[in-house]
């Protein structure tokens, strides 16, 4: 749901787990499509030119702009793409079976997202008149408090 603060969740979390050791991926769906390539750019010339897969790639990045058939679920796209990762977290994929942490924001004046059979971790929310006493609950900017539960959840594996 649009600017309930998921990206800023993220975000500190990202900050608040890298700095505590562990090495985050992040996903981020858009079903709208989105493009990352610029027009008239090297990269953006051959994709344009039929090229399946293009790799950007520097010292200090790779980016891979590949053409799919279909939206990859979040299983396939950590198996291809994600690597080197303690804790992957994903933004969006509303209706699949890992774990969620909802973002609720009161002003919005919207229901919830998820329900009781959703596999909620955690609610984030703006007032804790908003808790739900059945699922673990964090004011929204308690980056520490939710890392926590992500990682008594889902310790760091020995490598």
């Amino acid at each position: 749901m649009s600017n309930s603060g998921k990206t800023t969740l993220i975000e500190k979390l990202v900050a608040e787990l890298t700095r505590r050791g562990y090495r985050v991926a992040t996903i981020k769906h858009n079903r709208q499509g989105f493009e990352i390539d610029h027009e008239g750019k090297d990269s953006w010339r051959q994709k344009h030119a039929g090229a399946v897969t293009t790799v950007v790639a520097s010292p200090f990045q790779v980016a891979v702009i590949e053409d799919v058939d279909r939206d990859y679920d979040i299983e396939e796209l950590v198996n291809i793409y994600i690597r080197k990762a303690d804790i992957v977290l994903v933004e969006g994929f509303k209706g699949n079976p890992f774990p969620k942490i909802e973002v609720y924001r009161s002003e919005l004046k919207r229901d919830r997202l998820t329900g009781p059979n959703d596999n909620v971790l955690a609610l984030a929310v703006d007032s804790m008149d908003h808790a739900d006493p059945n699922v673990p609950c964090f004011d929204r900017n308690d980056t520490t408090g939710i890392a926590d539960l992500i990682i008594q959840q889902y310790p760091k594996r020995q490598q």
